[in-house]
């Protein structure tokens, strides 16, 4: 299974932003953004040239599959089946994003960062709909269960979460059972009930062309 496996502070120093792929690091003095606000490289301080409009496509077409931690030919997929879909293209991507098995266990709060969601995933910690899953592409729909494994339960990881659990806070599109150490999605989530910062619109635009 193809995966990123360069440093991923350099990709937020790509963007000139923080995109949060480092969990708990990104909010600490420590944070590569914070220390070298430049791109990566030996030119990355130099002067830069301007960016054409099918570069400002391409850069939030980047961010936005660095962000949720997607390839390009998984990302591509993805944009395939929001065309598909009935309703706003842009819109329908986000949602397929926000869906997958390892967003999931990140907006609920059992991961620090989508990567580590990624990585608990692929070792079998979660079931959906009462099935053990290993498939971070994996989506859940409305009304959907996500729950750690019986298995799992016992594991240190798990045990260092659960006293944090009651303190998350989730999107208004799912709910959380810290005690019971499972999820649910309630309804799809719409536009405004998702904080990522990328305007999905240049992304439409970018594979419209």
């Amino acid at each position: 299974m193809a995966r990123y496996t360069d440093a991923r502070c350099r990709l937020c120093r790509r963007q000139g932003m923080k995109l949060f792929l480092k969990g708990d690091k990104c909010f600490t003095p420590k944070c590569p953004v914070e220390r070298r606000p430049y791109p990566p490289g030996m030119h990355g301080q130099g002067r830069r040239r301007k960016v054409s409009e099918y570069g400002v496509q391409l850069r939030e077409k980047q961010k936005m599959k660095s962000i949720y931690g997607v390839l390009e030919r998984q990302f591509r997929k993805h944009f395939e089946d929001a065309e598909r879909r009935p309703g706003i293209t842009g819109e329908n991507l986000l949602q397929i994003l926000e869906t997958r098995m390892d967003n999931l266990v990140y907006r609920m709060g059992w991961a620090a960062s989508r990567a580590e969601a990624r990585q608990l995933v692929r070792h079998g910690h979660f079931t959906l709909k009462g099935r053990k899953t290993d498939i971070p592409s994996a989506h859940a729909r409305p009304g959907d269960v996500i729950t750690v494994g019986e298995g799992s339960r016992g594991a240190e990881y798990f045990q260092m979460v659960i006293p944090s659990m009651a303190k998350k806070s989730v999107p208004r599109w799912l709910s959380l059972d810290p005690d019971g150490l499972s999820g649910r999605v309630l309804a799809a989530p719409t536009r405004d009930e998702i904080d990522t910062n990328v305007s999905e619109q240049l992304v439409v635009e970018f594979y419209s062309r």
